[in-house]
């Protein structure tokens, strides 16, 4: 292990670096909202319309996210390993931030002849999304004391959700009244608006990059890639061995890599059910999807209060029980105005899960080495996301149905909710400190 000072680690994060923290949940949320409305509409309608390519556009959309998922989960362990030795997170979340940001802008600028190199330069946004979160959430153990974590993860999240709703407002107004910046076409429209979504995360990741430091200063370690690369691969398989110090995170990060899989199958995939399954339009699968993120935000906070008051063992369960009863009903729904319903359902689930899930991970979490083990709290959920995904676009593709698709995800939520169940939360806190 890399020997890490403690000169920095007990000086109290200042409201400017909790604020800077905050924000990069805003600036990352404008990609994630707008590639899931904007983005994938110009990608199945335009760049692989259905009456050339078929069902190509839904299964390169879901294979694309599921192998960004995988390499990111193979990545972020190694990643974070490296970020903690060198106690440099800040620096690989703006290298990492900003490399997704100039992918978006390539993206808008990208003529639709070159298919193929739009999916690939796609594939590299959406990797360094995932990546940049490895390093953005290891920083959480470092900004707050345990009573504070989940008021601060679940206002990140609420935060999120209405930046995410504001870019896509601005998208909305870009779309709808284009033709008054002289985008005078519809695919002039959203290749604009997918350019906005690339400035939109730079700069709003600025305070993040400017203010953030690691709290551990490394004092020694290797020196170059090679010593580094070779550091990292025995830290992480040292982490794997240590980690029967700490089963209750091991179990706790099982259950979060099965359940998880299903609520990233969910974001990712719910607009091609919309529009594959109930015929939404661009214009109609923009407003529900806007609709969500300004609900998720008094979800995310009632979550998140919901734990500080019952513990959040209990309120995850109750959040997963809630997910399976969705997700059968989902079956069901066959109109746009039951869509609308579950949608605002599943607002006021999605982010108080994903909050208080973070929150757990950051009471388990050793601080010294919180990139690490965040690095396999990334790794569980991108892990499961690359399945999830692409068992979605396999289902797809025999059947040609995004309903059979979406429920199977049923098994995921029951496993991750039998597995939680066993987790003892007091006795990892204890463990972890």
């Amino acid at each position: 292990m890399v020997p890490i000072s403690q000169k920095n680690a007990d000086q109290p994060a200042r409201r400017s670096e909790i604020a800077a923290w905050v924000l990069y949940d805003w600036a990352n949320s404008g990609y994630a909202v707008l590639i899931i409305t904007v983005f994938v509409a110009y990608l199945q309608n335009d760049v692989f319309p259905a009456a050339v390519w078929g069902s190509t556009g839904p299964i390169v959309w879901a294979w694309s996210i599921a192998l960004s998922m995988l390499i990111a989960s193979i990545l972020s362990p190694f990643l974070g390993a490296i970020a903690d030795g060198h106690a440099c997170k800040w620096l690989w979340l703006a290298g990492t931030a900003y490399s997704g940001s100039v992918c978006c802008l390539l993206l808008g600028i990208m003529p639709t002849d070159y298919p193929w190199l739009i999916v690939f330069i796609f594939f590299l946004a959406n990797l360094s999304f995932e990546l940049s979160l490895t390093f953005y959430n290891g920083f959480l153990p470092e900004l707050a004391e345990e009573d504070r974590l989940n008021q601060i993860s679940s206002w990140g999240y609420g935060l999120g959700y209405v930046g995410g709703g504001i870019a896509l407002l601005i998208s909305v107004l870009i779309i709808s009244y284009g033709q008054y910046l002289g985008l005078t076409d519809r695919i002039c429209q959203l290749k604009f608006s997918i350019v906005f979504m690339g400035l939109w995360w730079g700069i709003f990741t600025l305070p993040a990059v400017l203010l953030l430091r690691d709290k551990h200063v490394a004092e020694s370690g290797p020196r170059s890639t090679l010593d580094w690369a070779q550091y990292s691969w025995r830290d992480v398989v040292s982490t794997i061995r240590s980690i029967r110090k700490y089963k209750m995170l091991a179990l706790f990060l099982l259950a979060f890599l099965c359940y998880n899989d299903g609520v990233q199958t969910v974001l990712s995939q719910s607009s091609t059910f919309a529009l594959q399954e109930l015929s939404f339009t661009e214009s109609e699968l923009v407003k529900v999807i806007l609709m969500i993120q300004f609900a998720a935000l008094p979800g995310a906070i009632a979550v998140g209060w919901a734990s500080d008051q019952w513990g959040q063992k209990r309120v995850l369960m109750w959040c997963l029980a809630v997910w399976i009863i969705l997700l059968t009903l989902a079956y069901f729904i066959e109109s746009k105005h039951e869509f609308w319903i579950l949608g605002g359902a599943v607002a006021m689930v999605m982010g108080g899960t994903q909050s208080v899930s973070r929150a757990v991970m950051g009471v388990m979490t050793p601080q010294k080495q919180s990139a690490k083990f965040f690095g396999f709290y990334n790794f569980s959920g991108k892990a499961t996301g690359f399945f999830g995904s692409f068992m979605f676009g396999l289902i797809l593709a025999f059947t040609g149905s995004s309903r059979l698709a979406i429920v199977s995800l049923l098994i995921l939520f029951g496993l991750g909710m039998a597995l939680l169940s066993r987790a003892n939360f007091v006795k990892a806190r204890r463990v972890s400190s």
